[in-house]
């Protein structure tokens, strides 16, 4: 069930938007990717600042209880699309643990042409185009 209750929250960071609920002060995010994590709000704010051409539009936001999963789409501002997941987990109506996953689109290896259907992705859809990504 997509949550829309949060849809217009613009928090001060970029992941408060995406989860559309503020951030504990002493939050964590974690990139699995990377093998990091940072610890505090104003460190998130502070990592999320060195990106100042990154462009972000939602998918799909999910609330399942204290859990909350976007689906979104990014451009760092080189022109190519990542497509990533935040997971956001709540306590008390702030988000205490962040994690995300992304990664930037590929081409079906050959191998795998003819198993595969092609995924319908409209600019407009869930995986926006970069026409329809914006600066938060």
């Amino acid at each position: 069930m997509t949550d829309s209750a949060t849809d217009d929250y613009n928090g001060a960071t970029r992941v408060e938007y995406l989860l559309g609920a503020p951030l504990h002060e002493n939050a964590v995010r974690q990139w699995p990717q990377l093998r990091e994590i940072v610890r505090g709000r104003q460190l998130i704010a502070d990592v999320e600042g060195n990106f100042p051409e990154l462009t972000l539009e939602i998918g799909r936001r999910h609330r399942l209880g204290t859990t909350i999963v976007v689906e979104w789409t990014c451009n760092y501002g080189d022109g190519r699309l990542y497509r990533n997941v935040t997971i956001g987990e709540l306590v008390d109506g702030t988000v205490t643990h962040i994690t995300d996953y992304w990664g930037e689109p590929v081409e079906t290896p050959k191998w795998r042409k003819g198993m595969t259907d092609r995924l319908e992705m409209p600019a407009d859809g869930v995986w926006k185009d970069a026409a329809h990504l914006g600066r938060h």
